[in-house]
């Protein structure tokens, strides 16, 4: 039992690595693997539907982020047309900000489309993962 819970353990940092970016190499090194190993867990089908979960999380928690900085980002423009407000670098970084948290929020709407599509096709009734 000690075996799996190593073994858990070091495939959750791998995963939480990989998710951040982390290349391969680096990834290993944080979970305390070999560069073979981590190689030969990204050919296994669960594990790297358990690392696209934590990526699919993490882009979500990312245009949830994004979502409420848009309320700010609103308030800035509309303060942008108050006389005597220099724009420029407030302007763009509202426009930064709107643009992303859009452009997120649409990756994370279609990725739920996707997923309920996926689970349609693999004979889920529920049509969600």
């Amino acid at each position: 039992m000690a075996n799996a819970t190593t073994r858990r353990t070091a495939d959750d940092h791998l995963i939480l690595a990989l998710a951040c970016g982390a290349t391969q190499e680096a990834a290993a090194t944080k979970a305390g693997l070999g560069v073979t190993t981590v190689r030969r867990r990204l050919q296994d089908p669960d594990f790297v539907r358990r690392l696209r979960a934590v990526q699919a999380d993490i882009v979500a928690r990312t245009a949830a982020a994004l979502t409420a900085a848009a309320t700010e980002s609103v308030r800035t423009l509309l303060d942008l047309q108050k006389p005597g407000t220099p724009p420029a670098t407030r302007l763009g970084a509202a426009r930064a900000v709107l643009e992303l948290g859009l452009k997120v929020r649409e990756v994370v709407e279609l990725e739920a489309r996707i997923a309920a599509l996926e689970a349609q096709v693999d004979g889920d009734p529920r049509g969600g993962p």
